[in-house]
């Protein structure tokens, strides 16, 4: 039984049902990863004895009938800019290299008490920065379709993780598309909730208004039960939300009759491969077969989200990473003559350049002077993108886009162009931007077989219309059940 072609929920059945031991699966997966991941680089910690340790006390519960959640002893990884207590958390950056949190992330301590196994922290651009996962201080992750190409960023390494069938299911951050970009990438399936929808306590911060933790996964519905598991209100997230749980389970329903698909002209006007942008219409198409309403409209606020979001976010990076001084945590220089020098050298060191280059941009546009032309202004933009996203949803159920203009690229193909790799993010920073849930799907492969993406968005607080439709696209597509 080849229990790495299952998907996370089928996996979890097998536990449940006594037919796979949790210690089992964990030692296989373990394996697994040491034998392989030398050529993804997904992982930049595995938690072998913590895994093992854990594994055993599951298995005890699930038999006290304790535990029985569909995802009860399946194993997984997180991104490792959430905290895990006693387990290094480096944000891929040598400023981070050696600390190891005293308190799990919000989202952790959820999956714990439904049973999961933690195998490892998987690797990622450094402080979330990037769209590549090449800024990482331990070095690129690898696409799994293609190891000469990019995974995708910044939760590249949770995204090649699934991919490779490292782990059934991975935790990713999204501020402006982290989760979905490396899922359309590596033909795996994410989703960047609702902001508030999830807690971000234990999520080291890159924007702290865009921020999201959600699932990666094989599919559909292994994203719902693992968002049905880390959602919800907390009290130690001042960004919470105590709006409806609900069970994302249910949503995971076949049909799409009458649900109203709206498809922004604007994006399909901008540069685009057009493979990607054939395989995207042809899914629309597919909606409609399916009973569908889709139609074209115009979004026209949209061509200015990709400004728009690289003024707010680097500003809110630059505050947030100003507290790695070399003092409290963190990488410290040595031998300073004072303080000044052991700030200068401790952050010059201690940060990789993608990382100094959005703290300067940041620093700029908060400066006396530019305050108000740049950041004032790009607040307003977000106010007028958030407004044009409402306009849309008083007409339609989701808003159909691709989630990149092109497929997974080569290695080093965009790090010298830094405003390449910005605008690669046209078709994700919106849901950031006005706080809205997006998923992406894989709809289809261009002629070199790398996966292409396509991208759901839907009004506020309504997953269940993106996991509805997602589910009744991959049934009807062939992309229901685990690829490999």
């Amino acid at each position: 039984m080849n229990i790495f072609n299952m998907t996370a929920l089928q996996l979890g059945e097998k536990i449940n049902k006594r037919e796979i031991g949790v210690l089992e699966a964990v030692k296989e997966a373990v394996k697994y990863i040491k034998d392989t991941d030398k050529k993804y680089n997904a992982f930049i910690t595995v938690c072998e004895e913590e895994a093992l340790g854990r594994a055993e006390d599951v298995q005890k519960k699930i038999n006290e009938g304790k535990l029985n959640g569909p995802l009860a002893g399946v194993p997984m990884a997180v991104k490792d800019n959430i905290c895990t207590s006693g387990i290094k958390t480096t944000c891929a950056s040598k400023m981070l290299e050696n600390f190891i949190p005293a308190y799990n992330a919000e989202a952790i301590e959820r999956l714990y008490n439904a049973g999961a196994i933690l195998l490892g922290k998987l690797n990622m651009d450094e402080f979330a920065m990037g769209s590549t996962s090449e800024t990482s201080f331990f070095g690129a992750v690898k696409n799994p379709e293609d190891t000469g190409r990019s995974p995708g960023g910044s939760s590249g390494g949770p995204a090649a993780a699934v991919a490779s069938n490292e782990i059934w299911y991975s935790l990713g951050s999204d501020t402006g598309g982290s989760i979905r970009q490396p899922c359309s990438f590596t033909g795996t399936t994410g989703i960047k909730p609702t902001y508030g929808r999830v807690s971000r306590y234990g999520l080291i911060a890159y924007a702290s208004s865009f921020d999201q933790i959600g699932p990666i996964a094989k599919n559909v519905s292994d994203c719902a039960a693992v968002l049905n598991v880390i959602s919800g209100y907390d009290e130690k997230d001042g960004t919470s939300s105590k709006s409806e749980k609900g069970d994302f389970l249910k949503n995971l329903v076949y049909g799409v009759e009458n649900m109203k698909i709206g498809i922004p002209r604007e994006y399909f006007e901008e540069s685009m491969d057009q493979e990607v942008k054939d395989a995207v219409l042809n899914a629309a198409k597919q909606f409609e077969i399916m009973g569908a309403r889709v139609e074209e409209f115009s979004l026209e606020a949209v061509k200015y989200a990709v400004p728009a979001y690289y003024i707010i976010a680097s500003a809110e990076a630059s505050s947030n990473l100003s507290r790695y001084d070399g003092i409290k945590y963190g990488y410290r220089a040595e031998n300073c003559k004072n303080i000044s020098e052991l700030y200068e050298r401790s952050r010059t060191d201690g940060f990789g350049e993608e990382v100094k280059r959005r703290i300067m941009l940041g620093n700029f546009v908060l400066s006396s002077g530019y305050y108000d032309a740049y950041y004032n202004k790009a607040l307003r933009v977000r106010n007028i993108i958030k407004r044009s996203f409402d306009k849309a949803f008083e007409k339609y159920d989701i808003i159909l886009s691709p989630t990149a203009p092109e497929t997974a690229l080569k290695l080093g193909e965009s790090l010298s162009d830094p405003v390449k790799m910005y605008s690669g993010d046209i078709f994700t920073v919106s849901a950031n931007l006005t706080g809205l849930p997006g998923m992406t799907l894989p709809c289809g492969r261009d002629t070199a077989g790398l996966p292409i993406g396509l991208q759901l968005i839907g009004p506020a607080w309504k997953e269940s219309n993106l996991i509805r439709a997602g589910y009744t696209f991959e049934s009807w597509s062939g992309y229901r059940e685990a690829k490999r």
